[in-house]
Order: structure tokens, then sequence, then C-alpha cells
């Protein structure tokens, strides 16, 4: 598992040591990976500097199995558990 943000790596190490993050943050300043990804927000946002709050499932080839909008976090592993598990089972 990784999580990206448009933060620079030095936030990110911060953000992640604060909070004893159990994966790897990885930084987006020039927003390129979100542009490809759709997590950007428009230019009139005022909240610009900050992605959309999404996932993606990604298969062992590298491309996207599923996409989540993340809003429920309580719920959100229990919905990729089962989605993994569903994979699996073809």
């Amino acid at each position: 598992m990784l999580g990206a943000s448009f933060d620079t790596p030095e936030e990110n190490k911060a953000f992640a040591d604060t909070n004893a993050f159990g994966y790897r943050l990885l930084s987006d300043p020039d927003k390129r990976v979100g542009t490809l990804y759709e997590v950007t927000r428009g230019p009139d946002d005022e909240r610009g500097d900050y992605a959309l709050r999404f996932a993606y499932l990604i298969g062992p080839e590298g491309s996207v199995r599923k996409a989540y909008e993340v809003s429920d976090t309580a719920g959100f592993a229990a919905r990729v558990l089962a989605d993994l598990d569903a994979l699996r089972r073809g």
C-alpha cells in the first residue's frame, strides 16, 4: 500500500512520523501523478492544494482494477478487502 499527496517529501515525512503510518507516503508536489489519476481540483477550488481523496486498487500487471472515492474512512478497508477477495476468486 502506498499513499500520495501534493506535499513535499519533508512535509510527508513529518506527517507520517506524527501519525505512525504503516505504509509509504509519496510526494507529488508538481501534481503530475495527481493529474494522471484525476485527483486534482479545479483552479477556483479553495482547497486546490489538496488532492481529492481517491484510492486505487492496482493489479499485479499494473492496471487499475478498482477506483474508490474515499468518504467513509471507517468502512473503507472492509470494502477493499472484499474487492480483493472477489478479484482473487475471479
